[in-house]
């Protein structure tokens, strides 16, 4: 079974770890071994002591870690000549990548995707790469075509979709990949790192009962909590 957080496949030290690498170096190994497309967003500037987005915006939600323009997606690339070329011109920005290309990715809260993927381990369940935001959310990378399937799927297993804090994002989304930084919150992180061994993703379907039940669970706690 492959190990949540550290990685012992000598292999893995190709994909960039979860702190210290350079952005640039990142963002072209994952075009390069993993063929996902990149594009650079925005990034953290220092002003007075405290680091602001690059955007200008002293309320930004996604600060250092949203795309610079509306045409992002144009600009996403799976090329690491064209990758290191981005980096070298802007070496802060972020790494963001496109989802419903690729790969979808399935948004969940931390504390749920931390049961679900317990639980998946158990299972056995076939995985791939898993990131730890520092807005407290997990993001299950998957197949593409998750958004289109994940509210049938749900109902399915007796939920209704509005009720479960469970987002998939698929085309015309993406997500801050590692070792991107999110204001002072932190950085994205690996809770599952990607390897040779987790190259093929799972489909969606494969997933969503843990990932389901795990934030049926917490929404049922939180209906507890306000209760009191």
């Amino acid at each position: 079974m492959e190990e949540t957080i550290g990685v012992t496949d000598v292999d893995a030290a190709q994909i960039p770890q979860q702190r210290g690498d350079q952005l640039l170096d990142s963002a072209v190994r994952y075009a390069e071994e993993r063929h996902w497309d990149v594009f650079p967003g925005t990034w953290l500037e220092a002003e007075e002591g405290v680091e602001r987005c690059s955007c200008g915006d002293a309320a930004c939600a996604a600060p250092g870690a949203h795309p610079v323009k509306g045409d992002w997606a144009t600009q996403a690339t799976g090329s690491p000549v064209a990758a290191r070329r981005m980096w070298q011109k802007s070496p802060k920005a972020s790494i963001l990548l496109p989802t419903g290309r690729t790969f979808d990715a399935i948004d969940v809260p931390e504390t749920a995707g931390f049961l679900a993927l317990a639980r998946m381990e158990r299972m056995e369940l076939t995985l791939g790469p898993v990131t730890s935001t520092p807005d407290r959310r997990l993001l299950f990378f998957v197949l593409p075509g998750a958004g289109a399937k994940i509210p049938d799927l749900v109902r399915k297993l007796g939920w209704v979709p509005s009720t479960l804090d469970l987002v998939a994002r698929g085309e015309g989304d993406y997500v801050a990949a590692p070792p991107t930084r999110m204001g002072a919150m932190g950085a994205v992180q690996w809770a599952r790192r990607p390897t040779p061994a987790n190259r093929w993703l799972p489909d969606a379907e494969e997933l969503i009962n843990p990932l389901a039940y795990a934030c049926g669970r917490e929404a049922a706690a939180a209906r507890n909590r306000a209760r009191v």
